[in-house]
């Protein structure tokens, strides 16, 4: 498969950058066809301004960022790597999303009343990785937002029968090198079988 590995981290020598690498390896070696997408090494920029926001859901308007909306056409599989910061997803990341989802290229908004149509539905498969800082049953407590805003709001323009897969390191801050190590551990070898 094609998959478009979305990675969201500004410390290079992160955590976070060894899950990016870990989910790539294992990719990689199951034979699938990868792009790296790296928010802060491309200098995304996460700020949609007002002309924008104005003209964001006129139909027929050009996509704001048409090398970032290739990427979207050309996956068939997209994996986001990214830590998880007050119980949601980074602002990069959000920004990202903000600005490259758009109408005419994700979804479809209908003329009059009823849902959003989806035209993400190339994307066959959706994987998560993530860390937070807190534990799992606070987080489930809060509503883990981010993972929601994946996993149910992004993955219901995929394919219908589009298989997620979520992995979270909970207590990121007060991990041990051996927590990391099984994560990264588990982690590859649910990339290996995606």
């Amino acid at each position: 498969m094609r998959v478009l590995v979305i990675y969201c981290h500004p410390v290079p020598d992160s955590f976070c950058a060894a899950l990016r690498d870990a989910v790539l390896d294992a990719l990689g070696e199951a034979g699938h066809e990868t792009r790296l997408l790296d928010l802060y090494a491309i200098g995304f920029d996460p700020v949609m301004g007002c002309a924008e926001r104005r003209a964001y859901n006129e139909p027929g308007n050009p996509h704001p960022m048409p090398e970032q909306a290739e990427h979207l056409k050309w996956a068939e599989a997209m994996v986001f790597v990214y830590p998880t910061w007050w119980y949601g997803l980074p602002a990069m990341l959000k920004g990202w999303l903000d600005r490259v989802w758009t109408p005419e290229i994700t979804f479809d908004i209908p003329t009059g009343p009823g849902p959003i149509r989806p035209k993400m539905t190339h994307v066959r498969k959706l994987g998560i990785v993530t860390t937070c800082g807190a534990p799992r049953w606070w987080t489930h407590v809060v509503g883990h937002p981010g993972r929601r805003t994946l996993a149910r709001g992004m993955r219901a323009l995929f394919h219908k029968r589009c298989r997620t897969v979520f992995m979270a390191h909970y207590l990121m801050d007060v991990s041990t090198p051996d927590s990391r190590a099984a994560f990264l551990s588990r982690v590859r070898r649910k990339m290996a079988a995606f």
